[in-house]
């Protein structure tokens, strides 16, 4: 029987296996202190364990290591990171510092099968979910390379769609967010979404204050259908009534990505349309300057353009504001993380 790795245990799970093993709980508060704040990497390390416990632990589950097969750094102090995993696929993180938070990026899936037609990350495919032990890996390991700025935010933007992987996602969440584990509040906690909507409708009933990312990307549904295929499944329409449902359940605002392509999406047009659809609503408008892929033709505005758009917006009475990208030149931007495995085998 495979076994499974340790971190793929909530802590109510761990309690309750513990105390099948005639141990007391308080031993799960021992050990998730070990793995989510001390950054332990083995079972060996958690010395105020009885070495029998330890050895239950082992024998009953894995404490995988984590195998970090490339790592760049932009020239923005942005660092980059490729992981391999058990089964030879690979996923992206990245570290995003700055001088009063430290963020970190993740990936959820091995590849995306939405794909979006600005975005790497759906390029080669889709080929599995990532399990909860896999997903906090990723953040366990940023939180070890950050220690002049502790790692404070988490964005679940990388590869893949996150609502796509529901069960794994909020798992994964309620660790990161737990006081025994990694005591991250919630509200420093970012979801992104192509717009699921049955998925956004399950969030509102977790009862976690988790911010709400909904990429948007285009101003009507014709653009949108062009970008974002998954528009012709869930339309502009029913997404945005969706997010208004969402907004007055939770009281959260809700958080749109929408996407600057030179003469598509930055145009007077779409930001008219764009103020006729938000305008109201308790959200704001993220404008993201496209990030060049190779197998993509669209240009990015230039920054007046960008300016221009933003302010008219402004003026419309949305709340956007101009995202800076950051690791532009190892390609850890908004929209270019790929899934390398599937990118290389049809290389080699």
């Amino acid at each position: 029987m495979e076994k499974l790795d340790i971190r793929d245990l909530s802590y109510e799970e761990l309690v309750d296996y513990l105390k099948g093993q005639g141990q007391k709980p308080y031993r799960a508060k021992q050990i998730f202190a070990w793995i989510y704040k001390k950054g332990a990497a083995s079972f060996n390390a958690m010395t105020n364990l009885s070495l029998g416990l330890r050895e239950i632990l082992k024998n009953n589950f894995t404490f995988s290591e984590t195998i970090v097969a490339k790592k760049e750094i932009a020239s923005d102090a942005t660092i980059k990171f490729l992981f391999d995993l058990d089964d030879y696929e690979k996923v992206e993180s990245v570290l995003i510092p700055t001088a009063t938070r430290t963020t970190v990026c993740v990936s959820t899936q091995a590849g995306c099968k939405f794909s979006c037609q600005f975005c790497a990350s759906g390029i080669g495919g889709w080929t599995r979910n990532l399990n909860c032990a896999e997903i906090l890996e990723q953040i366990l390991y940023a939180q070890r390379m950050s220690q002049e700025q502790p790692l404070s935010h988490i964005v679940f933007m990388g590869t893949g769609e996150p609502l796509d992987n529901y069960d794994h996602l909020m798992k994964a969440i309620r660790t990161i967010n737990a006081e025994e584990g990694m005591n991250i509040a919630a509200r420093r906690i970012t979801i992104s979404t192509v717009g699921l909507v049955p998925k956004i409708k399950k969030l509102v009933q977790e009862g976690i204050q988790v911010e709400l990312a909904v990429s948007l990307h285009g101003s009507n549904n014709d653009i949108r259908n062009t970008l974002m295929p998954v528009n012709k499944r869930y339309p502009l329409s029913e997404l945005i009534e969706t997010c208004k449902e969402y907004i007055k359940a939770t009281n959260r605002q809700v958080t749109f990505e929408y996407i600057l392509i030179k003469d598509l999406t930055c145009t007077d047009k779409a930001a008219l349309e764009l103020s006729q659809l938000l305008k109201g609503m308790l959200c704001k408008l993220n404008l993201i300057p496209y990030n060049r892929v190779a197998e993509f033709a669209h240009k990015p505005p230039s920054l007046e353009e960008m300016i221009a758009f933003r302010d008219k917006l402004i003026r419309l009475g949305i709340h956007a504001t101009l995202r800076s990208p950051r690791g532009r030149d190892v390609s850890a931007a908004c929209g270019q993380l790929r899934h390398y495995a599937k990118i290389e085998s049809k290389i080699n």
